[in-house]
């Protein structure tokens, strides 16, 4: 029998692109787990244990100033982000200048860290603030105040005006880059078929212009209650499943400066998921490279 290698050939094409592309995207594939673990912890829990952690702020330093944390530090993403070369807005410092940031604080690699924010007017800062360590490397034990500052207040616990910083111990932050829990954009134009790109910016920014095959999940489904904690496990995994969303296919979240998916990515790493990434420089970063 004679075999028309040509023809097979033409027939086998899409199964050979499709394994390609399956490998592709494995090596881009950030993998399970974070360097340091990452849970939740409760307000009673952190003020009875709070000699254990250095607390992180991720609220604007306005905020810290009127009243925060006693012992805590602010850590907010306004005062740790640049307009670059490209002139994209709210872009982080470079890793090393975090590094330094985070050792001028008292902080290195292994410190356990406690983080929390409002989810309102840190717009999510709290999951940059995760981010941010993750994406360095960070070691040590991460936990998030659940329910963050109003779950403190709430439980009658003590706030403190004072910037006192003599606690603070001068340290080096050793950074181990995790470059995979961020992507770059002419990374995602490549490669944003392969990926689950969920956009959690407003209706209203997102009629303004979008990521082509995006899927529209805004950052504020992440969280729930009066005191805006994150969702569930099973309560993320039902929202993606609900838009559409195969929780076997890696995840990119973006914004527009990357502080809201953030928050979103945060949720996710809390949920036992694989890994998913943050698209760091958003629709700013997207926009300047001609998209649209």
């Amino acid at each position: 029998m004679k075999v028309d290698n040509k023809k097979t050939s033409r027939s086998n094409a899409p199964a050979l692109i499709a394994t390609a592309v399956a490998l592709l995207v494995l090596s881009y594939l950030p993998g399970k787990a974070l360097a340091g673990s990452l849970s939740l912890i409760d307000a009673d829990v952190l003020h009875r244990e709070s000699s254990r952690w250095v607390v992180l702020d991720a609220r604007p330093r306005a905020e810290w100033e009127a009243g925060h944390i006693p012992s805590s530090r602010s850590f907010s993403w306004e005062n740790y982000t640049r307009t670059d070369e490209k002139g994209v807005e709210l872009r982080v410092l470079p890793p090393q200048e975090m590094a330094s940031a985070l050792a001028g604080l008292g902080i290195d690699e292994n410190t356990p860290v406690v983080i929390y924010g409002d989810a309102d007017k840190s717009w999510g800062g709290e999951g940059w603030d995760v981010w941010i360590l993750s994406w360095l490397g960070h070691k040590g034990p991460i936990r998030v105040l659940n329910g963050g500052i109003k779950a403190w207040t709430g439980r009658n616990l003590p706030l403190t005006a004072s910037s006192d910083s003599t606690f603070m111990k001068k340290t080096r932050y050793q950074i181990d880059l995790k470059p995979r829990l961020d992507i770059q954009t002419q990374e995602l134009d490549k490669m944003r078929g392969a990926y689950a790109v969920v956009d959690v910016r407003s209706t209203f920014e997102r009629l303004k212009g979008r990521i082509p095959g995006s899927i529209h999940i805004s950052w504020e489904k992440f969280f729930k209650g009066s005191d805006r904690r994150p969702i569930s496990s099973a309560e993320l995994k039902q929202l993606l499943i609900d838009n559409g969303i195969d929780l076997k296919r890696p995840v990119v979240y973006y914004c527009t400066g990357g502080i809201r998916s953030s928050y979103a990515w945060m949720v996710h790493e809390l949920s036992g998921l694989p890994s998913a990434r943050n698209y760091e420089g958003g629709m700013a970063a997207w926009q300047k490279r001609g998209h649209q």
